[in-house]
């Protein structure tokens, strides 16, 4: 394969990562603002991604890992008292299969002036 035919190839799988889906990731990276994702265990996680790839295996920093946990309940009516949960983890690498939705961080899109308005 020539270097023109590497140089295209190359940029083709660039501009894959960059449209689309993977458009709310390309723009976190590039402004360094925060995403929330939902994974599979029903876990939110907050962060600021640093690297994704096609897979959308994510390198997280300055994450915010968010859950609820139910205690034991009695029988019958009476429910568990629900707890939600937090922890601070400095830098992460989330595998893309627990992937389920990937939010950009509403907070900061409002103080960037793109958040809807009156």
């Amino acid at each position: 394969m020539s270097a023109d035919a590497n140089a295209s190839a190359a940029t083709g799988a660039n501009t894959d990562l960059k449209s689309g889906p993977f458009s709310v990731l390309y723009k976190a990276v590039q402004g360094n603002t925060q995403v929330l994702i939902n994974v599979r265990n029903n876990h939110k996680i907050l962060g600021r991604v640093k690297a994704y790839d096609r897979h959308m295996n994510l390198l997280l920093e300055d994450v915010k890992e968010m859950w609820t946990e139910f205690s034991k309940g009695g029988k019958g009516r009476k429910r568990g008292q629900s707890m939600n949960k937090d922890r601070y983890v400095s830098k992460m690498f989330l595998r893309g299969d627990s992937v389920i939705l990937v939010v950009s961080n509403p907070a900061a899109l409002a103080g960037a002036g793109g958040g809807g308005g009156s």
